[in-house]
């Protein structure tokens, strides 16, 4: 038998195409530098469609998952609404795959750090639902990312990433313990957003328009957080969501393989 030196953390993939024509499955770098960089663990992209990867042999190899943002929204049938072709893209496959991943991990006490779509696909794999378009709610802010008056996304990504509102998190709470204090500032790139919790899910956090930012899942025997921000773009230098992703890396215990 032998020890892997590291732990391996599985990142989920997206389906998309290149070209318009050749099918793969995509993670953004910044999620592998994450993980690799302030969770100290190896990074391992696996394929977010059901018959591509089998979970139980998933969760038998690595020590923690990351459900990372994605382009896609969730589909709304999974929480009970119509689609709308002003929602999309979605990835049916990825949901068919993260929602029964999200409880497989809770149930095995395996880490798992949702981000973003992420966050939003942990809130529905315990039952919650999700608001298509948050900023058409009433009294909330545009969410989504800088765009220029042209209507095109904005071209710095310092500006898109850059900390745009408050969350106030729960007095006591686990994100609060974390990161030691009660307000933190995060960046913010979502249309969809959480809008009734799912029946394990704990809001930990909150954007001053009442948006929901931070969760957990409620008796999870290991690390089970969800952000609404991309904490994937900067832990390096940022030290709110570098401690995230430290704790993320804390949570993983390597398990042991034959050599």
């Amino acid at each position: 038998m032998a020890t892997k030196t590291r732990p391996v953390v599985g990142i989920i993939g997206n389906s998309t195409h290149i070209e318009g024509r050749f099918a793969v499955q995509m993670a953004g770098e910044r999620n592998l530098r994450a993980v690799a960089e302030v969770a100290g663990a190896l990074p391992l992209i696996f394929g977010g469609c059901p018959g591509l990867t089998d979970i139980g042999a998933l969760l038998d190899t690595v020590d923690g998952i990351v459900l990372t943002g994605a382009r896609a929204n969730v589909h709304p049938t999974r929480f009970g609404i119509e689609p709308n072709q002003a929602h999309e893209p979605y990835d049916e496959r990825r949901d068919a795959m993260a929602l029964d991943l999200t409880r497989a991990c809770v149930e095995r006490g395996i880490p798992v750090f949702g981000i973003c779509r992420g966050f939003q696909e942990m809130n529905v794999a315990y039952g919650g639902t999700l608001h298509p378009e948050i900023r058409d709610l009433p009294g909330r802010m545009n969410h989504r990312m800088p765009r220029l008056p042209t209507g095109e996304i904005h071209p710095d990504p310092m500006v898109i990433f850059a900390d745009r509102h408050d969350v106030t998190l729960v007095a006591g709470g686990a994100f609060a313990h974390l990161l030691g204090r009660e307000t933190i500032r995060v960046n913010s790139l979502h249309g969809q957003g959480i809008l009734r919790p799912g029946e394990r899910i704990v809001v930990e956090g909150v954007a001053e328009d009442g948006t929901i930012e931070a969760i957990r899942i409620k008796d999870a025997a290991n690390f089970a957080l969800g952000v609404q921000w991309h904490a994937e773009y900067d832990p390096q230098t940022n030290p709110i969501n570098r401690a995230l992703f430290e704790a993320f890396g804390a949570a993983l215990s390597p398990v042991r393989h034959a050599a």
